[in-house]
């Protein structure tokens, strides 16, 4: 296995302004507003001489486009949408403004009436891209690697069925951690511990953070808890080998593989990131304000 070099996660922001020429329109297609916006978006750019190029989802980006000339991708549905997106990108560094035709999402901080600002913003060198982890899931099986992931939010090993316990044994670079009786084990990015995670009583991350979550989902035993551990860590996840229940392995909810006993599932760090152009207009802490609900008061 090849070193992974420990980088530092971070968002950068450019104070001179930046020059966008070809722009990547990818929608879901699903939603009618969503139809209705790229129409917009693609006759505004193209009025300022930007060439806009548009997808649906379930159209492979790669296959469709040569991604080398993009020099932008928005994103319009909501957070499953940007996690299509970032996946089928990962690897040529480009900017997704992610925009969000429902509520705020976690990651599409931008409502749909604020895209052009938004896309302004960022030309002028305004607002930043936040860099967010990604992760990289191999799937070793008889020690052959058989499948190949990259993940923005999380990878899962659970159970297909309800109510049916795995049984689970997980180690780090460092050691073995013990073995797991639950409905399933996920490893999160701090994007992802606002989705599932979160919903397993997982911690919340800043998206910029450097670190994966190790989190149970249901233990038998209550001694087992939520692991957060740093970014360079790699984990290995073995299916027991007298496993009987159907085992599946899913990725962002939307790669899904079948396990089967003794199957090692390897997740590290991606040398790939995610690049979100932020919004001016709200935080990370206020969409979690939002979403969340929170509410102060005497």
């Amino acid at each position: 296995m090849k070193p992974i070099v420990e980088t530092r996660t971070e968002t950068r922001l450019d104070t001179a302004p930046i020059s966008i020429s070809r722009v990547l329109v990818f929608a879901n297609g699903i939603k009618p507003q969503a139809v209705e916006l790229a129409d917009r978006i693609s006759e505004t750019l193209t009025a300022e001489n930007i060439s806009v190029f548009r997808m649906s989802l379930g159209q492979n980006i790669a296959e469709e486009i040569s991604l080398d000339t993009i020099d932008m991708v928005v994103s319009l549905g909501g957070d499953g949408t940007v996690l299509t997106c970032a996946r089928a990108i990962a690897g040529y560094d480009i900017p997704i403004l992610a925009v969000n035709l429902g509520q705020f999402g976690f990651i599409t901080e931008i409502r749909q009436d604020e895209w052009y600002d938004a896309f302004h913003a960022f030309l002028a060198g305004k607002v930043g891209v936040s860099q967010r982890l990604m992760i990289q899931v191999r799937l070793f099986r008889d020690e052959v690697c058989i499948a190949t992931c990259t993940g923005l939010n999380e990878m899962v090993v659970a159970a297909t069925g309800i109510s049916k316990i795995v049984n689970l044994t997980a180690s780090t670079s460092r050691g073995r951690l013990g073995s797991y009786r639950a409905d399933g084990l996920l490893v999160a990015t701090p994007t992802g511990s606002t989705a599932y995670s979160a919903a397993a009583g997982g911690p919340i991350l800043h998206p910029d953070l450097d670190a994966m979550i190790l989190n149970p989902i249901c233990p038998f035993t209550l001694s087992n808890r939520t692991l957060v551990m740093p970014g360079h860590e790699v984990v290995r996840i073995q299916v027991d080998h007298s496993q009987r229940t159907d085992v599946v392995m899913t990725v962002d909810g939307q790669e899904v593989h079948a396990l089967k006993a003794d199957d090692i599932i390897e997740v590290c760090r991606s040398h790939h990131r995610a690049g979100i152009i932020e919004s001016d207009r709200r935080s990370f802490y206020e969409v979690l304000r939002s979403k969340l609900h929170w509410s102060g008061g005497r």
